[in-house]
């Protein structure tokens, strides 16, 4: 009689488990099974007021309609920023090949020299669904500071100079504001992944 105990209550519990994941599968996902940072929230991101490719002033309200990677950096950027913007791109392409709609925003913080026609063109060339948007230097400095963006000039050269800055990219939602943010070293497969994850979870 024990054997048989034993197997009824191990089947039992093979039903249980088998159950639990398929109530995991297929429920939605949460915010936090896809790996929401801790930083989410007022902390990092909020309004602001930019001006796009056609001279048009526009908000965050306007240009972040959809889930939006958010990059702050500057068309003059030799390295680091195309490669940036570059995965961002393919990562986009990879969630709409998924059936996922994500837009892109390039924010230059580089006003002076970044106008309304450059950073359109710098962003149209990577991704025809990313928007350029740059502005005077306190609309874009209040944008910087809103995102918490480390950002300084190198060094006095008038025309030729270096900026200076963080890296990150910056996942926003249209009804959540910041919800994660991507480093360097991930791939587009990894950005699309965690976008997409965010996405069904909104």
């Amino acid at each position: 009689m024990s054997k048989w105990i034993a197997i009824g209550a191990s089947a039992a519990a093979v039903a249980l488990v088998a159950g639990t994941f398929a109530v995991t599968q297929l429920r939605a996902p949460t915010m936090a099974d896809c790996g929401a940072t801790a930083a989410a929230g007022d902390v990092i991101g909020g309004p602001f007021e930019l001006v796009d490719k056609t001279g048009k002033t526009v908000t965050n309200t306007d240009v972040i309609t959809k889930p939006t990677l958010v990059y702050f950096g500057y068309t003059f950027c030799p390295d680091v920023c195309p490669l940036d913007m570059a995965r961002n791109a393919a990562a986009m392409d990879i969630l709409e090949e998924r059936g996922v709609d994500a837009g892109g925003v390039f924010i230059t913080i580089d006003p002076a020299r970044d106008t309304t026609e450059i950073v359109g063109e710098y962003a149209d060339n990577f991704h025809p669904d990313m928007i350029g948007l740059t502005g005077t230097e306190d609309q874009v400095a209040a944008a910087v500071k809103a995102y918490r963006v480390v950002a300084s000039k190198q060094d006095d050269d008038p025309e030729y100079y270096l900026m200076q800055h963080s890296t990150f990219s910056y996942l926003v939602m249209p009804d959540k504001g910041f919800v994660e943010f991507f480093r360097q070293v991930d791939t587009p497969e990894q950005v699309a992944d965690r976008v997409a994850c965010f996405a069904a979870a909104s």
